[in-house]
């Protein structure tokens, strides 16, 4: 599903260069659940811009789905933003005075689906994450593990190849946050391809693999709490 091979990045300002990215290779399979761990300043959050087609590599390659990413003209990289990626962020991001239901109705509204498949699919997928009883409420009416609930529904809503989620539990309780993580655990249960950027080890051990990433470089794979 995912194969990044020997992909750098450097950012240059006045002269200067940073590497941000230092000669990073891992694959994902289908149907995985990858966390990628870091301190801040490790370069994770540019790696997660590299895999949610926000941002090109210096060099190496990325390829999504058979398809590489790392080649894309800007325009092709908000097709594959909208189309084989579900994004998944810390600050929520839905339209605060909209409801549930229409903040996960907005992709598909995007992509020109009509209106009777967008309600029944938004329904469905709200019923999956258990707001079934909160999906005519605005986000303002909604707790922050309400919230991200949506998010992920909303992330599902155009059947995305990969679920790329940042953070997904900086906002939230604890206790939201573990029901979170366990509908992280049950999506990839149903075949969902799910990648989690954290530096949280408590939130990362939900995933079943754990690559660990320092000063731009892979750090160490864990799988099961063993080293790789």
């Amino acid at each position: 599903m995912i194969d990044v091979s020997h992909i750098t990045k450097i950012y240059k300002m006045e002269g200067v260069e940073t590497v941000a990215l230092d000669d990073v290779s891992f694959s994902i399979k289908k149907g995985e659940f990858v966390a990628i761990m870091g301190p801040s300043g490790s370069g994770k959050s540019t790696l997660m811009h590299i895999l949610g087609a926000l941002d090109s590599p210096t060099s190496g390659t990325y390829i999504l789905d058979g398809e590489d990413v790392s080649k894309l003209t800007k325009d092709q990289l908000a097709e594959i933003r909208n189309k084989k990626i579900g994004f998944v962020f810390q600050a929520f991001n839905l339209l605060p005075r909209t409801t549930a239901i229409k903040n996960v109705m907005l992709p598909m509204v995007y992509a020109g689906i009509p209106n009777d498949e967008r309600l029944k699919r938004a329904r469905e997928l709200l019923t999956d994450v258990g707001l079934s009883d909160r999906m005519e409420h605005t986000s303002s009416q909604l707790s922050g593990g309400q919230m991200q609930r949506v998010a992920i529904a909303r992330a599902l809503s155009m059947n995305p190849s990969i679920i790329l989620a940042d953070e997904p539990t900086g906002n939230i309780s604890t206790l939201q946050a573990e029901e979170i993580m366990k509908i992280f655990q049950s999506l990839q249960k149903q075949g969902h391809t799910i990648v989690l950027i954290t530096h949280e080890p408590s939130i990362a051990a939900f995933s079943q693999r754990t690559i660990h990433i320092r000063d731009g470089k892979i750090d160490k794979v864990e799988h099961n709490g063993k080293k790789h």
